[in-house]
């Protein structure tokens, strides 16, 4: 099947007799014949359902769906895209490791990385991911288990060249983990270019109507996990009595032990309603995301041609030092969000958002409404000076999230509010 033929079929068939739209199995719980049964699924001798903690028909069908989407051979939902996030660099990251990651990256990630993990004996360098492979190279210690990057930098909007990233991680036998929410399986399919583990914040393209909060993995399931530097999923785990990941579930080994030690630990589960609304909302992708940045180029040049705008970052357009990344990773489009300066203080930014009538001040983006924020205050708040500027952000940086509005609409409120900042 197409992609667009994916989005609307993949993850559930229909029966004979059964509902052609994909049903809420709202239950925790799941009944069996005997004590036999139930116990070879604690083995995990056996596939099923016992808790919903762990499984879900309608979130193991949306599971299906997105790995399938971004080719993968497993997926496991999660409760948000940073609970996505924490679970995945946890499968495999243990205290006395170090990993790498861009420094462009979303400011609760930066956070995260920078000092919950930190409080966990884990450590994290942070890089400029323009800089070469060499230089990047340096920033590689002896326990260094990772390497984490965003395809499209949140709000920095930058274009990861993720075959440089790919590369950097595989000379030195480590996997390379990308979260993908921007551009989505639509626009970009990270998997091709080298990529082992995507990651997305569900919550914004693929839930698309900012109703739910959710988050996936997808295993590539081309990792070698059994090189000598991952025990955890090599080597016996005494939770299960003794099985080896690696062994008894091949190349599924990872997303495998996040979903049977990790969610059953943390317990990190979406609703099955949300899963629900998730699936919703990855029907319409391929519409949503055409029309994303078919409003988002306009937009982009009305900004690039507005007196008041001293610097704009948009990778679709051509003047943008990105745009041949873009070309490269993101041929077909890239997706609604813009991000743009009016002056470097924080005082003109924000004059200039309250101004605003029809796009939303909201901390969100990426759903079918226009939305702005500006991150300094908002998501990146909490950064040092020092760390704004390794993540790209300017005191005087607004992000712009374009939906699904006509665009002259779009335009024309941005006009007004650029208006009353000149009078």
């Amino acid at each position: 099947m197409k992609f667009e033929t994916k989005c609307l079929h993949a993850g559930y068939t229909p029966q004979n007799g059964e509902p052609r739209v994909m049903p809420i199995v709202q239950s925790t719980t799941y009944t069996y014949d005997s004590t036999e049964s139930i116990g070879k699924l604690f083995d995990l001798e056996e596939a099923g359902y016992f808790y919903t903690r762990l499984a879900n028909p309608t979130t193991n069908a949306v599971e299906e769906k997105i790995a399938n989407l971004e080719g993968g051979v497993g997926a496991l939902c999660t409760s948000s895209g940073q609970a996505a996030t924490f679970l995945a660099l946890l499968n495999i990251l243990t205290a006395g490791d170090h990993f790498i990651s861009a420094a462009a990256i979303y400011g609760g990630t930066f956070n995260l990385f920078a000092h919950t993990l930190k409080k966990m004996g884990i450590e994290v360098t942070f890089v400029d991911q323009n800089a070469s492979l060499a230089e990047l190279q340096k920033a590689i210690k002896t326990n260094t288990k990772a390497v984490f990057a965003e395809t499209i930098a949140n709000p920095a909007m930058k274009v990861l060249d993720i075959e440089k990233f790919a590369t950097l991680a595989h000379q030195n036998e480590v996997p390379f983990l990308i979260d993908n929410t921007f551009a989505t399986p639509y626009f970009c399919r990270p998997i091709e270019f080298g990529a082992d583990v995507v990651i997305h914040s569900t919550t914004k393209y693929l839930d698309g109507h900012a109703v739910q909060t959710g988050g996936v993995i997808v295993d590539s399931g081309k990792f070698n996990w059994a090189n000598g530097k991952f025990p955890q999923l090599a080597t016996p785990d005494e939770t299960y009595h003794g099985i080896i990941y690696t062994e008894t579930f091949g190349v599924a080994a990872y997303i495998t032990k996040a979903r049977v030690q990790l969610m059953r630990d943390l317990g990190a589960t979406p609703s099955p309603q949300n899963s629900f609304l998730l699936n919703l909302g990855i029907e319409t992708l391929p519409v949503r995301m055409d029309r994303h940045f078919e409003n988002a180029m306009k937009v982009a040049e009305f900004l690039a041609s507005e007196k008041s705008v001293t610097q704009i970052t948009y990778p679709g357009l051509k003047t943008d030092t990105n745009y041949q990344l873009m070309q490269k990773y993101l041929p077909n489009g890239l997706c609604g969000v813009i991000s743009f300066e009016i002056g470097k203080n924080r005082k003109r930014a924000a004059q200039w958002l309250d101004a605003l009538k029809l796009v939303s001040l909201e901390v969100h983006v990426a759903d079918i409404r226009t939305c702005a924020l500006h991150p300094a205050s908002a998501t990146h708040r909490q950064l040092t000076s020092q760390e704004l500027q390794q993540a790209g952000i300017s005191p005087g940086l607004i992000r712009l999230s374009c939906g699904l509005e006509n665009a002259e609409d779009i335009i024309k409120d941005l006009k007004q509010a650029f208006r009353q900042l000149e009078g």
